[in-house]
């Protein structure tokens, strides 16, 4: 059926135990996943036998569950309360494929989306609990006319684009730029970044190039 696969990372996610975890161990931290029941929150993850041997810091607070391989499951039960972004994803009941936590404190998610539209409501639900979230690549599926579903896909590499390309992206979505009307224009959203205007369109347009070239490869 149509739909959208998208990966987002989390940078600083707030109150998150796992991201803690993957930072004070600079080990990643994988397969979680987490349920909810009766105000309690629990994720269950896996770490490295040698994260596991340690066992001081952030994963004295787990329970282990059991041993795979090198690996070992360990589950945190909490309060939930809402301000986390594994519990903000959770809560907004959308189709998630892998959660990991690299060992930088990222939280990253690949979710399985309804339409693009879906996928901005996600993100900015989850801007509340984080420091940023970005979008690392978008895969677009569509269905043609007999109803049977065929892949049309476009990988998009968010690594082509400077730091400061992403801003101007950022920022410009963010004021409604795109939008039609605009809610904002280039010399707004230029303010705002404290640029001048020719700045920001050369910058954005620079941006748009490189994001194209993944959207319309032929």
């Amino acid at each position: 059926m149509p739909g959208v696969r998208a990966e987002l990372a989390v940078h600083g996610p707030s109150g998150c135990p796992v991201a803690r975890l993957a930072t004070e161990s600079d080990a990643p931290v994988t397969a979680v996943n987490w349920t909810r029941l009766d105000g309690e929150f629990t994720e269950e993850f896996r770490v490295d036998g040698d994260v596991a041997a340690n066992g001081d810091g952030a994963l004295a607070e787990a329970e282990q569950v059991v041993e795979v391989g090198e690996e070992q499951v360990y589950q945190y039960t909490r309060a939930a309360t809402g301000d986390c972004a594994c519990e903000t994803i959770e809560s907004l009941g959308v189709p998630v494929a892998d959660v990991r936590v690299e060992p930088e404190g990222v939280l990253v998610v690949t979710l399985h989306l309804d339409d693009v539209e879906r996928l901005r409501e996600v993100v900015s639900e989850l801007d509340g609990t984080a420091e940023r979230v970005e979008v690392r690549y978008l895969l677009r599926e569509s269905a043609d006319g007999d109803g049977e579903g065929h892949g049309d896909q476009a990988l998009i590499d968010r690594g082509r684009l400077t730091e400061r390309q992403r801003e101007v992206l950022r920022t410009a979505y963010r004021m409604g730029y795109f939008e039609h009307p605009r809610d904002a224009n280039a010399t707004e959203v230029a303010d705002r970044l404290e640029i001048d205007t020719s700045t920001f369109t050369e910058h954005l347009a620079a941006a748009q190039a490189k994001l194209l070239d993944d959207l319309l490869v032929v």
